[in-house]
C-alpha cells in the first residue's frame, strides 16, 4: 500500500511557525513556511536541516504552498528561498502574493533596524523571493508537474486565505491552513467540495472552544469600550494590520455613527492604509454584503476612524486606538501599552490568540508586572479584557469541515497538545476516523488504499443500466457489475464476456449448473409445471418467462418437472455461469415452495 508521510517542522502540537512536510506518491511538498513570534533566536525559523544537512534544497522539495499572509505561515519564506536556497515553484493566492511582502518587510524592519538582529533576510531577499511565487485563483486546477496537481479553496480567516487540495495519482490530501467556518462582517465562510481526501490536515487553534454567538461578543465588546471612554479612559486594541482590524473597525464605525459619539478613534497608519487599499482591490474575496454595497459606499472608507500619530500617546482624555501588532510583542501597540498600562482607567482588549512568550500572552494570564529586555518594569493596572474575535474555526467548525469533505484520515496541527488530544478523541468517536497529532520533527505515516482507475466498455454499461432500470427502485441496493478485466498494453478495461473473448481471440466456454429438488404435488407433471410458471412469473414480473415442451425458461435458466401422477416430483433447475444470480434466486424460490 502506498503511504502518505507527514512531518511538521513547525505547528506540530504548537501554534506558530507553521511548516509541514508532506510526502505522497513520491513527491515532497512543503505546506507553509512560517516563523515563531515567541522566539528571537534560531528557534524562530523551522529547522530546515531536517530536509538536508546543508546546501540548496530545490532537489528535495517539489513545491511550496503558502496558505495565507500571516507571518506564522509565510515569515520564513525569504529565509528559506534566499538564505537556505530554494528555487522551485511556490504557490499562493493573488491577495497573499500582494500583501505578504509588505508584512515581511515590516517585520524585517522591526527585527533588524530596531532590535539590531543579525541572521535575518534583507529587503532585497523579500523582493527576490516574491519573484519566484506563482499566484493561483480559487478552484483553478494547477499542474505543478505531470503528476502533481493542486487546487485552492476559499478559507475565510483573512483576505486571500486558502485551503489547498493536493493530488498525486489516486492519493489526495487537503491542507486547511487557517480557516473560519462562520462568515463575519467582511469575509465569507470557508467552503470546500466533498472531495473525500485520504488525509485532511486541519488547524486546531481552538480545538476545545465552542464560541458563543457572534452578536453577543460584539455587544459585549462595544459595551466595554463605551464604559471605558465614559470614565475618560483610553482603550488600546492590539490587532494585526489585516483581518480582525477591518472587522472591528467596521463594528466601531457603525456604532459611533449610531450613537453619535465624538470620542476620537485612531488607527496606527502605515500598514493599515495599504491594507485597506488591498481590501478595495480584492473586493471579490470579501463577503456578499460588502460586495453589494461597494458601489454606493466602500465599507473601508472610514468616517470616524482617523490615522494615529505617536504624539497622541500622551494626549489627555478618552480615545480608542487600534495598533499593530496583535500580540504586543513589538512595535507601536507595545509602546502604547507601556505608557497606558499603569493607569487603572485604561483598558486593553485582546481580540485574538496570543502565542506563549509574547507580552499579550503574559498579560492575559494575569501578570501584574512585566519586565522588558532593558530591565524596564511596567506595572499593569489597566483593565485587561480578552474577547475572541479570532478568525479561526472552533471545535464545531472543525467537525463541520470533516463532515463536509469526508476524509479517510484526519491530522491536527497548529494547536496545543492537550486541546488536540480532546478533539482527537471526539473525532474518533463521532466519525470513526483515525486521527494523528504529530509533534515537531515526528513523522506520521498514513496507510492509504490503492485505487486503480479502469475503463468500462459502453456495451457493459448499457447492459447493466438496462438490468438496473428494470428492477423496482431501491436506493440501498448496490449496483454490481459483472465483467472480465482485460489488461492490454498499459490500459485496463472491464468488458462483457463476448467482447473479452473477441479481444483475446478465444472461443467462449460455458459452465452449466444443475440442481434437483423433490416436490410433493399430486397430478400430472405438466400441471406442476404450470403452477411453477405462475409462481415464477409473479416474482419476476419484468423478465421474459416462457413454457415450451414442458420446460420453463428465463434467460439461460431452465426448470423441468419430471415424475408420474403420484405425489413425488423431481424438479431440475439448471443455469449458465453468467446467470448465477438469477439461477440461485429461482432455485431458492422453488425450495421454499417445496417445503
Amino acid at each position: 500500500m502506498p503511504d502518505i508521510k507527514v512531518t511538521p517542522l513547525g505547528a506540530g502540537q504548537d501554534v506558530g511557525r507553521s511548516c509541514i512536510l508532506l510526502s505522497l506518491g513520491g513527491k515532497n511538498i512543503m505546506l507553509d513556511c512560517g516563523m515563531h513570534m515567541g522566539f528571537n533566536d534560531e528557534r524562530r525559523f523551522p529547522d530546515f536541516t531536517y530536509i538536508a544537512p546543508e546546501g540548496p534544497l530545490t532537489s528535495y522539495v517539489d513545491c511550496v504552498i503558502i496558505s495565507h499572509f500571516h507571518l506564522d505561515h509565510c515569515g520564513a519564506l525569504p529565509y528559506f528561498t534566499e538564505v537556505v536556497g530554494y528555487s522551485g515553484p511556490i504557490y499562493m493566492t493573488h491577495p497573499t502574493k500582494a500583501i505578504a511582502p509588505i508584512l515581511l518587510e515590516d517585520m524585517r524592519k522591526v527585527a533588524v533596524e530596531k532590535k539590531g538582529e543579525s541572521n535575518f533576510f534583507t529587503s532585497q531577499n523579500v523582493k527576490d523571493c516574491m519573484k519566484k511565487v506563482t499566484a493561483v485563483t480559487l478552484h483553478q486546477s494547477v499542474m505543478v508537474d505531470s503528476e502533481l496537481e493542486i487546487k485552492a479553496y476559499y478559507a475565510g480567516h483573512v483576505l486571500g486565505a486558502a485551503m489547498f487540495w493536493i493530488r498525486v495519482g489516486s492519493q489526495s490530501v487537503v491542507y486547511t491552513g487557517d480557516y473560519n467556518m462562520t462568515p463575519d462582517r467582511h469575509l465569507g465562510a470557508a467552503w470546500i467540495d466533498k472531495c473525500r481526501p485520504d488525509l485532511l490536515i486541519s488547524e486546531s487553534t481552538y480545538a476545545t472552544t465552542i464560541r458563543d454567538s457572534k452578536r453577543c461578543r460584539e455587544r459585549d465588546f462595544l459595551k466595554k469600550v463605551h464604559e471605558c471612554i465614559d470614565r475618560g479612559g483610553k482603550v488600546l486594541i492590539p490587532v494585526f494590520a489585516l483581518g480582525r482590524a477591518q472587522e472591528l473597525c467596521i463594528l466601531l464605525e457603525t456604532y459611533w455613527e449610531r450613537m453619535n459619539l465624538k470620542v476620537p478613534v485612531y488607527f496606527a497608519v502605515g500598514l493599515t492604509e495599504k491594507a485597506n487599499n488591498y481590501y478595495k482591490m480584492f473586493i471579490t474575496w470579501t463577503n456578499q454584503k460588502i460586495r453589494k454595497t461597494f458601489v454606493q459606499r466602500n465599507m473601508f472608507d472610514f468616517k470616524h476612524i482617523k490615522p494615529f500619530d505617536k504624539a497622541y500617546i500622551d494626549n489627555p482624555g478618552a480615545m480608542v486606538v487600534f495598533a499593530t501588532p496583535g500580540m504586543l510583542h513589538a512595535g507601536l501597540s507595545l509602546q502604547i501599552f507601556k505608557k497606558w498600562a499603569p493607569n487603572e482607567n485604561n483598558m486593553v482588549i485582546m481580540p485574538g490568540f496570543c502565542v506563549v512568550g509574547t507580552v499579550g500572552h503574559k498579560v492575559l494570564n494575569g501578570a501584574k508586572k512585566i519586565e522588558f529586555e532593558n530591565r524596564q518594569v511596567v506595572e499593569v493596572k489597566m483593565s485587561v479584557q480578552y474577547m475572541s474575535f479570532s478568525a479561526h474555526a472552533d471545535a464545531k467548525g472543525i467537525m463541520q469541515l470533516i463532515q463536509y469533505c469526508e476524509p479517510k484520515n484526519v491530522m491536527l496541527v497548529h494547536g496545543e497538545a492537550a486541546k488536540m488530544e480532546f478533539l482527537k478523541e471526539k473525532i474518533k468517536k463521532e466519525f470513526s476516523l483515525d486521527c494523528y497529532t504529530p509533534a515537531n520533527g515526528e513523522t506520521s505515516i498514513i496507510n492509504t488504499s490503492l485505487c486503480i482507475p479502469i475503463d468500462v466498455s459502453l456495451r457493459l454499461l448499457k447492459a447493466e443500466s438496462m438490468k438496473h432500470n428494470a428492477l423496482p427502485p431501491d436506493p440501498k441496493r448496490s449496483r454490481v457489475m459483472h465483467g472480465v478485466l482485460v489488461m492490454k498494453d498499459s490500459s485496463t478495461c472491464l468488458m462483457d464476456v463476448d467482447e473479452a473473448c473477441r479481444e483475446a481471440g478465444i472461443n467462449r466456454h460455458f459452465v452449466r449448473f444443475t440442481s434437483t429438488l423433490r416436490m410433493e404435488d399430486p397430478g400430472p407433471s405438466s400441471k406442476t409445471a404450470e403452477k411453477l410458471l405462475q409462481l415464477i412469473k409473479a416474482r419476476l414480473k419484468d423478465w421474459h418467462v416462457q413454457l415450451t415442451d414442458g420446460s420453463i425458461s428465463v434467460e439461460s435458466v431452465l426448470v423441468k418437472v419430471e415424475g408420474n401422477e403420484d405425489e413425488q416430483k423431481s424438479v431440475y433447475v439448471s443455469w449458465d455461469n453468467q446467470d448465477e444470480e438469477l439461477g440461485s434466486y429461482i432455485l431458492g424460490l422453488l425450495q421454499t415452495m417445496g417445503q
